[in-house]
């Protein structure tokens, strides 16, 4: 029986090559060897890398990498967008897709990540610490709560005793930087590897308190994609050696 992959774009803050188009046959599929991997936004600077390496390695390949908020990709997913592998920044979105009996296999991590504070170049408004973003004044970034970033925040919120008064949430860390970035924002929360991607477009105010909250970052095959051998090579790939360096160049700890 044909399978067909549906020819939707699926909007996301971020995307890294369009999705695949429809194919008339699972056969064409498997000999185009398209694979299409949905992953949290942060993970976006190593796994373009990661996908081009892959693609090196396997002739014939083709990585499409849809980007975004992970609930946004949980919530695609499980409307019916044809997808071979997932990458969550956290476990919540990662469950939602696994209750639904989309996965193939067991997720396991593949990475961890901790929040720091983002302020623009020169910090203007002086802030030195976590206690700060409360200030009376402050212009402060974070994102949804239902966003793993914004659960983090909320989680190192609460740890705190502090209630940030937010002037906008976003649905990913790259709508955060964004607004640092462009100094709409005094400072922003966003993921130790999302300054690092930045280089020096913005400036990092660790604090301590970040350790409160870690995300970690599972990775799972999805079940029923074209060609179940490749989706199932590319999280070996992810899982292995240059996969788990890759990770850690980019900032990453270890899972």
């Amino acid at each position: 029986m044909s399978r067909c992959r549906f020819g939707t774009v699926i909007k996301a803050s971020l995307v890294v090559g369009v999705l695949a188009g429809c194919s008339n046959t699972a056969a064409q599929q498997r000999e185009s060897g398209q694979l299409t991997v949905f992953a949290a936004a942060s993970l976006s600077a190593p796994f373009t890398r990661l996908a081009e390496d892959f693609e090196a390695a396997n002739p014939g390949t083709a990585v499409r990498l849809n980007v975004a908020g992970s609930a946004d990709l949980a919530a695609q997913i499980l409307a019916g967008a044809p997808v071979d592998v997932f990458a969550s920044a956290d476990e919540a979105n990662m469950a939602k897709v696994v209750d639904g009996g989309l996965t193939a296999g067991e997720p396991r991590d593949i990475a961890t990540n901790t929040l720091t504070i983002a302020v623009p170049k020169g910090n203007p408004a002086g802030i030195t610490g976590f206690a700060d973003l409360a200030g009376a004044g402050v212009q402060v970034v974070v994102c949804a709560v239902q966003v793993p970033c914004g659960a983090a925040a909320a989680e190192l919120e609460e740890a705190a005793g502090l209630r940030l008064s937010p002037v906008s949430e976003e649905t990913s860390v790259t709508g955060v930087l964004g607004k640092v970035a462009s100094g709409e924002a005094d400072a922003g929360l966003v993921y130790v590897t999302d300054v690092l991607a930045a280089g020096e477009s913005v400036q990092e105010v660790p604090f301590p308190e970040a350790q409160q909250a870690v995300n970690r970052y599972p990775l799972v095959q999805l079940a029923g994609p074209a060609d179940a051998d490749l989706a199932a090579a590319f999280v070996r790939f992810i899982r292995g050696a240059e996969g788990q360096a890759a990770l850690e160049e980019a900032g990453f700890g270890a899972p």
